[in-house]
């Protein structure tokens, strides 16, 4: 059956703003059969059951057979009760009548009532759901099985307002990866000889790409799927919201979705333990703002500190920063006259790459950056360091390059601060990777390995970014 639109639930025509746009029509078909579906009807027990427990009302039977709930629930559509299972007393069943059939569901309570993933206030709000649910799915099979095909996320809306918008911020003054080749240069200070190496392979572009973070959603009265313009069925988690950028899709329907979260940053609670490329999205910059800001203070009036990263601020002071910026993002005050100390500021900075969900050195890249350490060729070494540099997430890559210039200048001061290319490894290695198994006994193995890539990114940057 074709979709048929509903005018009085149609959208406006397509707005500039993205906030503002609408699709210009909704397919109503799910949202007209969802109005047709059979309503509960509560078969009601006529005595007082002394075994019933207090979490259910009348619907409660007791202990009857499947043939006896047959039989009172027979010629009702929607017809429900429950009873205790014969077989497994302490058990409990929901008889309910659909398609001129009795239909039989272990019923669960913790609380909540279920028979499926979805959980329940009340057995009422349960049958209802799932007449609808069961409604839709046999009069409209083939129809949402067809509904991804023609989708209107591609051709209309603010995906491709937003995908015009980044692509025009993400052009400006922003840094490509690079290859690089490995070979003899005086110019480069430099005990390796550099060979021509790496393969020929298309150099990495960098696109701001990202999942959207999709979770399962109640909606509050009619809601339309932002993919497929169908209706969202049911009556509690009728289908997934991007928690990032808060776009609403049926739960088959988020498989098919685009990488292009555009995260709304009324919706970014805080600034430390986000997703980097969440925040770098949301804030409309290269980087997250917490790596420029104490790095821009760190240089300005640090770089002489004696043990500069390695001597650690007062705990507290560090988590006033960190509440800082997560309070006013980037109008937080980390200048000396609010922070003294300048260790207070490298700390913060050491934490906020510490807590990040996924480490700066992904967790998928994790293993390939340690087995690059063991390679006992220095130039092999090097090498297979600068590839999977190249493997990194955009914002994870950009974050690394700008972070290792700094720790390359940082180095220059030695003979103040105290700190050298392998005192840095030592302090970053496990602050910028950790393994995806928070394991104690695979994180101290790898410890030397840490330091050494940390370190040798830090003496090469110059090349290997």
């Amino acid at each position: 059956m074709a979709a048929s639109s509903n005018s009085s639930l149609s959208g406006s025509s397509l707005s500039s703003d993205p906030e503002d746009y609408q699709p210009p029509i909704w397919k109503s078909y799910l949202y007209q059969l969802q109005q047709e579906a059979p309503r509960p009807k509560r078969i009601t027990c006529p005595q007082e059951m002394e075994s019933r427990p207090k979490y259910y009302g009348r619907e409660f039977h007791g202990t009857i057979s499947r043939d006896y709930a047959d039989e009172l629930l027979a010629g009702a559509e929607g017809a429900y009760l429950i009873r205790e299972s014969q077989r497994q007393p302490g058990t409990h069943t929901l008889a309910l009548r659909f398609g001129h059939q009795t239909l039989n569901y272990r019923l669960f309570y913790d609380g909540k009532h279920f028979v499926g993933e979805k959980r329940f206030e009340s057995v009422h709000d349960l049958v209802t759901d799932a007449l609808i649910t069961l409604y839709i799915e046999t009069k409209a099979a083939e129809y949402i099985a067809k509904m991804t095909t023609n989708p209107i996320y591609e051709h209309l809306g603010y995906t491709s307002l937003l995908k015009d918008k980044m692509v025009h911020r993400l052009s400006r003054g922003r840094t490509e990866p690079r290859r690089v080749t490995f070979q003899r240069d005086e110019k480069i200070s430099s005990p390796l000889v550099r060979r021509s190496a790496l393969k020929d392979t298309p150099e990495k572009q960098c696109s701001y790409e990202k999942i959207h973070n999709f979770k399962v959603h109640t909606f509050r009265g009619p809601h339309w799927c932002e993919y497929c313009a169908n209706f969202m069925w049911g009556l509690i988690a009728q289908g997934v919201r991007c928690s990032d950028c808060g776009l609403n899709v049926h739960k088959q329907c988020s498989k098919l979705v685009p990488s292009d979260c555009q995260p709304d940053l009324r919706r970014i609670k805080k600034v430390f333990s986000c997703d980097l490329t969440t925040l770098v999205k949301a804030h409309n910059t290269t980087r997250p703002m917490v790596v420029d800001m104490c790095i821009r203070e760190i240089e300005l009036r640090g770089m002489k500190s004696e043990g500069l990263y390695r001597v650690s601020g007062f705990s507290e002071h560090i988590e006033d920063v960190r509440l800082a910026f997560d309070r006013d993002g980037e109008k937080a005050d980390i200048s000396a006259s609010a922070y003294a100390d300048i260790n207070i500021i490298a700390g913060a900075l050491k934490l906020y790459l510490r807590d990040l969900p996924i480490p700066v050195i992904t967790f998928d890249l994790y293993s390939k950056f340690i087995q690059a350490a063991k390679i006992l060729n220095a130039e092999s070494r090097l090498e297979a360091i600068h590839e999977n540099l190249l493997q990194l997430p955009p914002a994870h890559y950009e974050t690394l390059r700008y972070l290792m210039a700094h720790l390359k200048r940082v180095t220059m001061f030695e003979k103040d601060n105290l700190m050298n290319s392998e005192n840095l490894g030592i302090v970053f290695g496990p602050t910028l990777m950790q393994p995806p198994e928070q394991n104690a006994l695979t994180t101290l193995n790898d410890m030397r390995q840490q330091k050494l890539v940390v370190q040798l990114i830090i003496e090469h940057e110059d090349v290997l970014f």
